[in-house]
């Protein structure tokens, strides 16, 4: 199937990268939302070439300063401006965004098209949200997008780690955040605060667990009780008193320490069959949470029975 949103390659070649990685989510009903990282350290002279027209915006955090840039819309400079790391920055497709590549930089761009705001209006039972807020080159100090986008460049440097119901969680909140932020976005009807019914709770968990390697999405889940994934999300956290990306995390854990008590299995099969990409991404993860690694862990909880 062709790509159709501004990400990955189709974002990539406008700014001379020849590689530029991509996590994807479908979480909304109507929408694909996408995060894409773009660097260049030794960039050659020239205009940004054009992006393909899209009702649909690019919300950009910079990891690089990037002073003096001069920026375009719809064939023109329109300003020259300090592009400032950590800040947030929108671009709005329908205006043929550009700028003039003349330094290094680096740069994450999430995906937004006008569907995935209209479904997290619907969902809120907001009014529609018209145009996001914004001015050409300037940018925001938004602690939540740094948040989110930090999190998100982790997961882009490690995709075969990443479990989808990450992607998922954290694409749908940063939409929502930048409804309501940059869109004016006001919920005008009470959100469920109740959790799911105990079976959904109970059929939830099942299907969580049947698939520790996180490829499930979450619209999927939420699809089987007729929820959006908003609602899901939100009761299922109430049920458990975690979002679902962090409860499989813990179901991961509980499964290789279950795994650790057979003495001759290796740490090796254990990550997979607990639903880790690989060992070492297993080691991380296991130390991160229990503060020694799994290979400690084994020997000091079974010491006496080694």
């Amino acid at each position: 199937m062709a790509q159709a949103g501004v990400y990955g390659r189709r974002l990539g070649q406008p700014l001379q990268l020849a590689d530029a990685p991509a996590l994807i989510t479908r979480s909304l009903r109507s929408a694909e939302l996408a995060v894409t990282e773009t660097r260049n350290d030794a960039p050659v002279r020239d205009l940004s070439g054009s992006l393909p027209a899209d009702d649909a915006y690019l919300v950009s955090l910079k990891f690089r300063d990037y002073p003096d840039c001069e920026c375009w819309e719809r064939g023109r400079c329109v300003i020259k401006s300090d592009i400032r790391s950590g800040a947030t920055y929108l671009y709005d497709l329908k205006r043929d965004p550009r700028y003039v590549i003349d330094k290094p930089f680096h740069s994450i761009f999430f995906y937004l098209p006008r569907s995935a705001l209209d479904d997290i209006a619907k969902q809120a039972g907001a009014r529609r949200v018209d145009e996001l807020a914004y001015r050409a080159g300037i940018g925001h100090d938004d602690g939540v997008m740094r948040h989110l986008g930090t999190s998100l460049r982790e997961a882009l440097r490690r995709p075969e780690e990443t479990n989808q119901l990450f992607v998922d969680h954290m694409m749908l909140a940063l939409t929502a955040h930048v409804a309501q932020t940059y869109g004016g976005l006001r919920s005008i009807r009470a959100q469920p605060r109740g959790g799911l019914a105990k079976w959904q709770a109970q059929q939830a968990c099942e299907r969580l667990e049947a698939d520790l390697g996180g490829k499930l999405q979450l619209k999927q889940i939420a699809a089987e009780f007729d929820l959006s994934v908003s609602h899901f999300s939100r009761a299922f956290r109430a049920s458990t008193g975690l979002p679902p990306h962090q409860w499989l995390l813990r179901q991961r854990l509980k499964v290789a320490k279950e795994l650790m008590a057979v003495r001759d299995v290796p740490l090796s099969e254990i990550a997979i069959a607990a639903g880790f990409a690989n060992q070492t991404h297993f080691t991380r993860v296991f130390s991160a949470v229990e503060g020694v690694s799994p290979a400690v862990w084994r020997r000091e909880t079974f010491r006496k029975t080694y």
